[in-house]
């Protein structure tokens, strides 16, 4: 079983461009050439999108592999298929990490156990749910890299396939 999905390097400086490349590259068995052009977002870095296909859970190695650079801004996501929701997840250098179950049409789907934590910590902390749902769908993701994303409309992609 198989399930597809892109990558978007929405911002990297120069010098890991070569790392993001190895990274993905090692995830998917596949050799990686990117091609990067510049962010206009953020002067001095490059941006890259990648759609690939690949064994479900993918997202989650990449994610995973690319994490670790507190530099990149990127996001990863793959369709659900008959084995596998869907996933997305959002990097940035100042929130980190943000992953998300996505269903058929893209929607973010909460689990109950994490809408009953919120409930729970505005009532007994005092909190904002409004803004803990938000928190939830991944707002403050979406707020950060808006700027990224459309400075890359147009951009070229690419289809990888993994090996299996």
């Amino acid at each position: 079983m198989t399930t597809r999905g892109v990558l978007y390097i929405h911002s990297a400086p120069r010098a890991l461009c070569p790392h993001v490349e190895w990274a993905v590259a090692g995830v998917l068995g596949v050799r990686v050439s990117l091609d990067w052009i510049r962010q206009p977002a953020a002067p001095g870095h490059w941006r890259a999108e990648l759609s690939w296909q690949g064994e479900p859970g993918a997202a989650s190695q990449l994610a995973s592999a690319l994490r670790g650079w507190q530099l990149i801004r990127f996001e990863v996501t793959s369709d659900p298929c008959a084995t596998a929701e869907g996933e997305r997840y959002s990097s940035t250098p100042s929130l980190g990490i943000f992953h998300a179950v996505t269903g058929l049409h893209g929607d973010i789907l909460i689990p109950e156990d994490r809408l009953r934590a919120v409930l729970l910590r505005v009532k007994t902390e005092g909190g904002d749910l409004e803004s803990e749902i938000a928190r939830l769908l991944g707002k403050p993701w979406d707020d950060e890299l808006e700027p990224f994303r459309y400075a890359g409309d147009g951009a070229p992609v690419r289809w990888l396939h993994q090996v299996v």
